[in-house]
């Protein structure tokens, strides 16, 4: 347990759950409330909390930030007078005691309502005045005498008489734009765009941020929100790879984007094939124009040759024959990159690193995809996005970290605003359930981001599930949770991997890799207009902008998964059958827990299929039937009730 040493997450708009254990001796009821201040530390209206379940004496309330940055808030305990009036009165009057019994309790609500005046809004003092007035008022009747002191309950519940009050120590919540909770991803090398391959795919010419720059209304007209490039960098000349990570690079081959740096200029330059800064500039205009943002990768590694290497051999780990460390995770070996090290001079590399990054926000990147954060200081990363957000509280970071479970967590704790996970190798409805529980429980720290593939991962359900997969994979990583992306040629269902390998053969990382869209698109061979419905779907149902609400309902199938979401604020209500077997049809029995979805259990509604436009109309029990063949997939909104 961090115990408040690290802001929780949220962002705006965002209802935000707060819970507490907050109990008293005796018999006096107890109030608790959340105070909390914004970012320019003004306070808010503070809010009441509700008893949870009987007993438990948990307190359960909801915030809602609606600005970015730093927002602090408190938990206060307090005796309520008012509710302990309230309910000694309402068990006297039930068991039968008359004005004579309950003569003091008259006079003590009278003066609990004296105080509350000073509290309530001035458009509500005459209620609670008159109120205080009947219950001194000795001409009339017990009833008459109370109802309207009883009748003050919701507006003393808002404006509550607090005496005794206790409160915790005051705890944070980073709040950041909505983007850092719902965004769609869309991965793709600039310099394959464009590009021409010759004979024996001996590159002719390679692709620029011109010529990339023409594929972004496709990439915008899907309905992605975010365009991730792989670094943009000059690359390594010296161990250069070569087509599918071979040790032997012939001349023509362009190298992987990741071994960054060479005589060209390093992390702040980019790579001379792929344009100029102004080109880049122009790049990230028509994205703007078109409703992208441009995410960069920040991968904090050097190709030999990198100018650091000259300058600041200290960023290194010198072996005892005097070379530099390349990179291993045996039996891998990586000898086009040197890894930093952050032992030695570490106050230089940092200040270095933050020059970089800052380089690149001032040339218009607000998103930053971050490769393999969690093998640098994490007292550097703190520090780092810490120091951004001081001037740019809208810059965002993404976690590459496919590694364990508490590391990852640990990252999201210190600042990353979102993640990679484990999403790829959850195969089942069984394992896929349980891993979003697992999620949802560190929703306040770790934001999940769910990709079906990268340039490094194409696993093996892809590699031989065929078309259907393309689409279950889609459709679970793009309605369980707000944020998802996808490495390009996902759309073309690309699935063939390298031998013995869970990535693709002839990996875009080493090679250029022009794509024919327009073919694909002519043959109907492409998965994009599906795409494109996900993403409207979530674009038109503020269900899906959230993880909080995500709830599981009940199946007798094991290859099926039932999911629904409701958005509080609109009751918006999106409701999900999936199935994971892309090669059999499969039925099944679901049972909805309809308090869930906003309903009485007795209760029928309408539902329309997103994917097809088919209606049904569906109960607490319902019959299902999936054939992958057709469509793997249910996507229900509730109709609204009138």
């Amino acid at each position: 347990m961090s115990c408040g040493r690290y802001p929780a997450k949220a962002v705006v708009g965002e209802f935000v759950p707060v819970s507490a254990t907050s109990y008293r001796e005796g018999h006096h009821a107890l109030g608790v409330n959340v105070v909390w201040r914004g970012p320019d530390g003004e306070s808010e209206p503070f809010t009441r909390m509700r008893p949870g379940e009987p007993g438990l004496d948990q307190w359960h309330g909801l915030i809602r930030p609606d600005r970015v940055g730093r927002w602090t808030f408190t938990v206060e305990a307090f005796e309520d007078p008012y509710r302990t009036w309230r309910d000694a009165v309402v068990k006297k009057i039930g068991a039968g005691q008359g004005l004579e019994d309950l003569a003091n309790d008259l006079a003590d609500g009278a003066e609990v309502l004296d105080l509350a005046l000073k509290i309530v809004a001035h458009e509500d003092e005459e209620r609670v005045r008159a109120a205080a007035v009947a219950l001194r008022d000795d001409q009339q009747s017990l009833f008459a005498r109370v109802s309207p002191a009883l009748d003050l309950e919701e507006l003393l519940w808002s404006n509550p008489v607090r005496q005794q009050v206790t409160t915790t120590r005051s705890y944070a919540v980073w709040v950041d734009r909505k983007r850092a909770l719902y965004s769609a991803w869309y991965e793709f090398f600039p310099r394959s765009e464009g590009a021409e391959i010759g004979p024996e795919s001996t590159p002719i010419k390679h692709g620029t941020f011109r010529t990339a720059a023409q594929r972004i209304p496709a990439v915008a007209a899907m309905g992605f929100d975010v365009l991730y490039l792989p670094p943009i960098h000059p690359i390594g000349k010296i161990n250069r790879k070569g087509r599918n990570n071979t040790l032997a690079a012939r001349p023509v081959d362009v190298g992987s984007p990741w071994a960054i740096g060479s005589d060209e200029g390093g992390h702040d330059a980019i790579h001379p094939e792929l344009g100029t800064l102004a080109d880049f500039r122009y790049f990230l205009q028509v994205a703007k124009d078109n409703g992208l943002e441009v995410a960069l990768d920040l991968a904090l590694q050097a190709a030999p040759d990198h100018p650091w290497v000259k300058s600041h051999p200290e960023f290194f780990t010198t072996k005892a024959d005097g070379t530099i460390a390349y990179a291993e995770n045996p039996p891998k070996k990586y000898q086009d990159i040197y890894p930093l090290n952050w032992d030695n001079d570490y106050r230089a590399l940092r200040d270095e690193v933050y020059r970089v990054v800052r380089h690149w926000i001032d040339n218009g990147v607000k998103i930053f995809r971050v490769d393999n954060p969690h093998t640098k200081a994490l007292n550097f990363w703190q520090w780092l996005i810490a120091k951004i957000k001081e001037t740019d509280p809208d810059v965002l970071f993404l976690a590459e970290a496919f590694t364990r479970p508490a590391m990852m967590n640990g990252l999201g704790k210190i600042g990353f605003t979102q993640s990679y996970t484990y999403f790829t190798w959850r195969t089942t409805a069984w394992e896929m359930r349980e891993y979003m529980g697992q999620l949802i429980a560190s929703l306040d720290w770790m934001r999940p981001n769910f990709w079906p593939n990268t340039p490094d991962i194409l696993h093996e359900t892809l590699q031989h599930g065929g078309p259907p997969m393309f689409k279950i994979r889609s459709v679970l990583a793009s309605m369980l949770t707000p944020s998802w992306g996808m490495y390009s040629g996902y759309e073309l269902f690309e699935h063939v991997a390298r031998a013995g390998a869970e990535e693709y053969v002839d990996n875009e990382k080493f090679e250029l890799k022009p794509r024919d869209w327009a073919a694909a698109e002519r043959s109907g061979r492409s998965l994009a207009p599906y795409i494109t419905r996900l993403n409207k779907v979530r674009a038109e149902n503020p269900a899906l902008h959230w993880l909080r609400n995500l709830r599981f309902h009940e199946v007798d199938n094991g290859a099926l998964l039932v999911f629904s979401k409701r958005d509080l604020e609109t009751g918006n209500t999106v409701l999900v059958v999936v199935s994971f077997d892309s090669s059999n049809v499969q039925w099944g029995n679901v049972t909805l827990n309809m308090p869930e979805l906003g309903m009485d259990w007795h209760e029928r509604f309408t539902v329309i299929d997103q994917i097809t436009g088919t209606t049904y109309e569906w109960g607490q029990h319902n019959a299902v039937r999936i054939d992958p063949y057709v469509e793997p997939a249910h996507i229900f909104v509730l109709q609204q009730r009138n």
